[in-house]
């Protein structure tokens, strides 16, 4: 017992290090197992990060969300998992929003809605001290909502994503110690012929401090293949508008953006008698082409035995 508990809490909070939430895991559950997440996640964007990685702090927003997971082993190798989050979001400023004609930025206001709905399954390949999982997962939005603008939900483009996770217990260090690694790479539907796929990854260290209770820290990387720099200030040798340099491309420049950035964090899960608790922080750390700022996670994952 104590063994599996150390194993879901490094299931639980695995999502804490990408931009989605989704279950990242290297062991498998015993068949028919399962688990219900609902967790709740405040991003504060703090400016944005130009093409050559100085800091612009205008341009600040705040994303809210509330997400439900569910996640189901149909055998003790073979696993799926589906969640959908609902999104908030405003536009803080200082300064007028650069699409001043949307209501929702120009007066300050929330906007929400439904995102994409995640589906994936997985198969581990190897179980034991070491473990080894391939997954596929398909991300659709659940609605035509709104994309353009300060204060939206989501990008509203469809996603393949091709990932496999490995695990390592340090057991010759200490039984209490864990490392946990992820490699995603995001096919992303093509807009205006810009190819805009993109590298995920992840690495975790995990340490069980008691039955109960257990910590970890990790750091996560992307690298985006394609997408528009939008250029830096002037005396840059690219300036604003960058490549975003057409209407058209100026349009959806904000769902194309090159965003390649490094995140750092670490959490904390205590695990009670039906269900676990847990919480994360996620500092932004550098990047080109996208936001500066934190985020912090709640959640609480109910396990079941079908």
């Amino acid at each position: 017992m104590r063994a599996s508990r150390f194993v879901t809490a490094l299931v639980v909070c695995a999502a804490a290090f990408v931009p989605v939430l989704a279950h990242a895991q290297a062991w498998p559950a015993p068949a028919g197992a399962g688990s219900i997440t609902l967790s709740t996640q405040v991003i504060d964007n703090t400016g944005h990060r130009l093409s050559d990685g100085s800091r612009f702090v205008d341009g600040k927003s705040r994303n809210a969300s509330a997400a439900l997971d569910v996640d189901l082993a149909l055998t003790d190798r073979l696993a799926v998992s589906l969640g959908l989050p609902y999104v908030a979001a405003k536009f803080i400023g200082p300064g007028a929003p650069p699409l001043v004609f949307r209501d929702v930025d120009r007066c300050r206001c929330w906007n929400s809605a439904w995102q994409n709905v995640n589906a994936a399954v997985r198969y581990t390949l190897i179980h034991g001290v070491v473990a080894l999982t391939p997954s596929l997962a398909v991300v659709v939005p659940s609605h035509n909502y709104e994309w353009l603008g300060e204060a939206v939900v989501g990008t509203a483009l469809r996603e393949l994503r091709l990932a496999v996770d490995a695990g390592a217990r340090l057991e010759q260090v200490s039984p209490r110690l864990a490392v946990s690694a992820r490699y995603q790479y995001a096919a992303v539907e093509d807009v205006l012929d810009v190819p805009n796929n993109r590298s995920n990854a992840s690495l975790t260290v995990s340490y069980l401090l008691s039955e109960r209770l257990s910590v970890r820290a990790g750091a996560s990387w992307q690298r985006t293949h394609g997408g528009l720099r939008f250029g830096s200030l002037p005396g840059a040798a690219l300036v604003l508008p960058g490549e975003a340099n057409t209407p058209e491309r100026f349009f959806q420049h904000d769902r194309l953006l090159r965003d390649n950035h490094w995140h750092v964090g670490g959490g904390v899960t205590y695990s009670l008698p039906r269900l676990d608790v847990f919480a994360s922080y996620l500092q932004f750390v550098a990047g080109t082409d996208t936001h500066s700022g934190k985020a912090l996670t709640l959640g609480v994952s109910v396990p079941f035995q079908r």
